[in-house]
């Protein structure tokens, strides 16, 4: 890790933060407080315990959180020239039962925050073991409204997948986008099915018309051109896609193949279709995606992450990579104020954390002035983007 670097990157994310705290209250950090150590947290480290797929099919998920959370924790305690935080990821290969495994790997070696899960189905487990213990979790990705609803110590940095499905469809409708809707989803996944849910109720509300809702399974997805072709039979201009890039790639070669040319619109599981290797991206072109984030974006705070990010792992970030990044931020905010330390025990922190979480307003990479609900979901800007030429271009600012 390029020491230089991360300390620069710091000093831009402390300028941007509003301090939590367990009133409304916030106040600003600044790099020289951060340069000089200038806060009120003791010099004993916090340990940060994070969970997620490094191995496996969805490995690239989390990698992309494995790295978020790493460069956050070096630039911080490189900016502040002492132990803030120590970081040890754990590999649950997105399998609920290793996930508790890893959980418990954690919990022995003294987690006081749990930085995970990054998938949902492995995240309801470990937040069921989170509430048990009142250890404070805060998931970069898990969006499934279940897994901020398991205790009052779980919350998420991510859009819950209801709300994406509700924002989607009045977005579609609002802009008029598509006459015949097809949508095409995962039914084994808790992710696709949670957007998939909400969008159709939203879209019947709405009188948008859906003509075709074709789905596969995670055992039954290395051909979707089935998929594809019940839409284009059933005459649908604008697809919904709720589902993770890997598929959408493989949906956008199908759609080629049979010169079908509808719009396209995804979650936040689609950023990443420009790195799937071996991909034509220019078959990505014109697609849209409901996303808090994009590598593109010319803001300071952005591009002086996604230049540090790049720098230190040689790839581009993506909104798991963000969102991960995002929630080391978050809880650096609770040490600056003196909220939080590392002497505390993790049931204290989890206390502290939980009423700081209920008032704080948080600004980063994926959003400013972000807040927690009473069950620990985030309210964020929703921001639409469509893929041109290879690069995200936020509608409406072209």
């Amino acid at each position: 890790m390029k020491k230089l670097v991360s300390a620069v990157l710091a000093g831009a994310m402390m300028l941007s933060l509003a301090a939590c705290g367990s009133t409304a209250d916030t106040t600003e950090s600044t790099a020289s407080q951060a340069a000089t150590g200038e806060t009120t947290a003791a010099a004993t480290p916090i340990k940060l315990g994070g969970i997620g797929p490094v191995t496996g099919g969805n490995a690239q998920y989390g990698t992309a959180v494995q790295n978020g959370e790493q460069l956050a924790v070096d630039e911080i305690n490189a900016a502040a020239g002492y132990t803030v935080f120590e970081l040890q990821f754990e590999d649950d290969e997105s399998d609920p039962e290793t996930a508790v495994n890893a959980y418990n790997a954690l919990k022995d070696w003294g987690m006081q925050v749990l930085l995970g899960a990054v998938t949902s189905d492995p995240s309801l487990n470990v937040a069921s073991e989170c509430v048990n213990d009142n250890i404070f979790m805060l998931t970069p990705s898990a969006s499934a409204e279940d897994v901020a609803l398991t205790g009052p110590n779980v919350f998420q940095m991510c859009f819950t997948d209801p709300n994406q499905g509700k924002t989607s469809a009045q977005y579609i409708a609002d802009n008029a986008l598509g006459t015949n809707i097809g949508i095409i989803y995962d039914s084994s996944d808790p992710y696709s099915t949670g957007i998939y849910t909400a969008f159709v109720a939203t879209a019947e509300e709405l009188g948008l018309n859906i003509v075709a809702q074709p789905s596969f399974t995670a055992d039954n997805k290395s051909d979707l051109s089935t998929q594809v072709a019940q839409c284009q039979d059933a005459g649908a201009d604008l697809v919904f896609l709720p589902i993770y890039y890997n598929e959408a790639s493989q949906i956008l070669i199908a759609a080629n193949s049979r010169g079908y040319e509808p719009t396209f619109f995804g979650c936040d599981g689609m950023d990443g279709i420009l790195s799937v290797e071996g991909f034509d991206t220019s078959l990505a072109n014109g697609l849209m995606m409901l996303c808090p984030f994009s590598a593109f974006g010319d803001d300071e705070t952005t591009t002086t992450f996604v230049s540090a990010y790049e720098a230190a792992f040689d790839s581009t970030p993506n909104q798991f990579a963000a969102d991960a990044y995002d929630c080391v931020y978050a809880i650096y905010q609770c040490v600056q104020d003196g909220t939080i330390n590392g002497d505390m025990s993790a049931s204290d922190m989890c206390d502290a954390l939980v009423e700081a979480f209920g008032t704080m307003s948080f600004s980063g990479t994926t959003g400013e002035n972000q807040t927690w609900d009473e069950n620990g979901m985030i309210s964020k800007e929703p921001k639409v983007y469509q893929i041109q030429d290879d690069a995200y271009v936020l509608v409406g600012e072209e």
